[in-house]
């Protein structure tokens, strides 16, 4: 009878020790007279066993993931404990929602990320359903200086009292992003474009994007949209629904 199963590869194991062990001991495989002999009969023995069990393959590629997955886990969780300062109170770091909320989401992003985009709506109607959530807008553009562009505008918006409609807006523009868009689009939200022009060659914005840059990789994000709400974080796309689960578990977690 065919043994199946974890037996089988335990059965597989055992050949493979009891053929190791027949060399001296001490002594290289490949220092050996049987050595020739030796690697042709395990790899006849593999052979089989793949053969009668590709499985195996699928499996050990399946725990090899996880295991990887676990530790960048594990990694991410001590990387955001030791980066909480930077992430919940950098003073450059747009805020929304409620400034004494019992969560805090926050969000690295780029103004010409489609999935960005396709998320905002979902961060605006969790602001509107759950009063008690605090946002923290962290601009990561990783799309070339049209994005910068954006990135600097918006943060020199704050200035007027209007980063969260302008940012909104930002975000649901269509066409390429430029400077005389970027400045019409304030202009119809109700900024001042001219001041607005001038706030944006502050070199401090620069400085606050390279600042959101290093910390994304020390907290290994690289791409965006990258959600953090407590100790997770989640990369990609999220809607109002996945916002609210990360939300409850954070609460359920305090």
């Amino acid at each position: 009878m065919k043994p199946c199963g974890r037996h089988a590869f335990t059965v597989f194991v055992m050949t493979i020790a009891a053929l190791a062990m027949c060399l001296p001991l001490g002594v290289n495989a490949s220092e050996t007279a049987l050595e020739p002999a030796m690697r042709q009969s395990m790899e006849q023995l593999i052979e089989q066993y793949i053969k009668a069990h590709p499985e195996v393959i699928e499996q050990s590629l399946q725990a090899l993931e996880a295991k990887r997955e676990a530790d960048e886990h594990a990694r991410q969780k001590v990387a955001l404990s030791k980066h909480q300062q930077e992430l919940l109170n950098d003073p450059a770091s747009p805020v929304s929602g409620n400034p004494s909320g019992d969560i805090t989401v926050v969000e690295f992003f780029d103004y010409r990320c489609g999935y960005c985009k396709r998320a905002a709506g979902a961060v605006t109607q969790l602001q509107k359903e759950d009063r008690r959530i605090r946002v923290i807008y962290k601009d990561f553009p990783i799309l070339g200086e049209a994005s910068e562009l954006a990135a600097k505008a918006a943060l020199a918006s704050k200035a007027q009292g209007k980063h969260q409609a302008f940012h909104e807006a930002l975000l649901a523009s269509k066409g390429d992003v430029t400077k005389d868009s970027i400045l019409s689009l304030a202009g119809e939200i109700g900024l001042d474009s001219k001041r607005l022009e001038a706030d944006m060659a502050n070199p401090e914005w620069q400085a606050v994007i390279e600042r959101n840059r290093a910390l994304a990789k020390n907290l290994g994000i690289s791409g965006t949209p990258g959600f953090i709400v407590g100790t997770e974080l989640v990369p990609g796309a999220l809607d109002v629904n996945g916002l609210k689960e990360l939300i409850a578990r954070a609460r359920d977690g305090k």
